[in-house]
């Protein structure tokens, strides 16, 4: 789900979109209250955020957007190699932590699951499948999630092989071309809606396929937008556009999605893109999106350990309204807190130290 620039130091004469930050960050947010809300409203017609998982859709036409921006006139120069080792610089680290935190939750969740039911060599074979970022969907205690240690993890797998398909082929085709496939995927998606009735889809064995065409899309939609320069200058702001953006995730979710999910995905998203790369910042809100976006990819990649041991909390403890509020509240506070710390701590200490051994070599 990542959108940061790797490599800043050769970027630093380059415009940096902080509301595009700020942005990430917001759709970061909808995911984890999203992935809380689902436990409680199984019935998602219910939940009052029920569309926020297609903020993943979001993070990937940003990431064509940045990726495109950051790269294009500059891949062919530091070559594939340096190119591949910026992103899993930029990008394993969380991947490997988010892993860790999903064992340890299995293993030691107070409130529930089964880890007694799983030999140690199926677990650590999932786990490393899941810290390599291989699929194994094969933990029921997990809901046969493609990374049973850490869910979310399946749009990084789709995020690695669209950086590894833009380095290969992406970078170096015309824009008519990328305008060819970018249709084409559009087509995709209509399908995968149309036939699942949403596009929910990706995360595990059985839609698969469902996050090829959801990153095919989006990441290329991303990159069309910057190559075609579609940046719509307004003074919407980070917060007008954050309203704009939460409005997408709190759309009604009714017999419609199939319609309403592509539109949000294939014009809204791209929209908000152009906007967000053309909107001013107030001095006031910059620290902010800044923030926003340097905790965005942390909370997102550690945030899911701690939803399963809430999940099996409120399925056996069934706590009330007032009490299930302040949980998932306070739940959400700490888990950008946590996510801060990690960042800190873990994150750019390790990033930094590659970087480090990266240059030397």
């Amino acid at each position: 789900m990542d959108t940061n620039n790797a490599n800043t130091t050769n970027l630093q004469t380059k415009k940096h979109f902080e509301i595009l930050d700020g942005l990430r960050g917001v759709a970061a947010l909808a995911v984890v209250t999203f992935h809380f809300m689902e436990w409680v409203y199984t019935d998602a017609s219910k939940n009052f955020i029920g569309h926020g998982f297609l903020a993943v859709d979001f993070f990937f036409c940003l990431s064509g957007f940045v990726i495109g921006y950051a790269y294009d006139d500059r891949i062919a120069k530091i070559g594939l190699l340096e190119f591949f080792k910026a992103r899993i610089i930029r990008l394993h680290p969380l991947v490997i932590a988010g892993s860790v935190l999903g064992l340890f939750a299995f293993l030691f969740d107070p409130f529930g699951g089964h880890p007694e039911l799983y030999s140690t060599a199926k677990l650590v074979f999932t786990f490393l499948c899941s810290a390599l970022l291989i699929p194994l969907p094969v933990i029921a205690d997990r809901a046969f999630n493609l990374f049973s240690f850490n869910a979310p993890s399946w749009s990084l797998f789709w995020e690695y092989i669209a950086n590894i398909v833009y380095a290969l082929v992406l970078y170096k085709i015309r824009r008519n071309y990328l305008m060819l496939l970018t249709i084409l995927s559009a087509v995709a998606i209509c399908w995968v809606a149309y036939r699942s009735g949403n596009l929910l889809g990706g995360w595990s064995g059985p839609t698969f396929w469902d996050g090829a065409a959801r990153i095919s899309y989006s990441f290329l939609a991303g990159l069309l937008i910057y190559r075609s320069n579609w940046i719509i200058k307004n003074k919407l702001g980070f917060v007008g556009l954050s309203i704009l953006l939460l409005l997408a995730f709190i759309m009604p979710f009714s017999k419609w999605n199939w319609l309403t999910e592509p539109f949000v995905v294939l014009f809204y998203f791209p929209l908000l893109i152009s906007l967000g790369a053309g909107a001013m910042l107030t001095t006031g809100l910059k620290k902010l999106c800044v923030f926003s976006g340097k905790i965005s990819y942390p909370l997102y990649m550690t945030h899911y350990a701690v939803l399963w041991m809430f999940g099996n909390y409120y399925t056996t403890h069934k706590p009330g309204t007032t009490q299930l509020t302040f949980i998932i509240i306070s739940g959400i506070i700490l888990l950008v807190g946590f996510a801060y710390m990690v960042m800190a701590v873990y994150d750019i200490p390790v990033r930094k130290y590659l970087s480090g051994k990266r240059k030397t070599q």
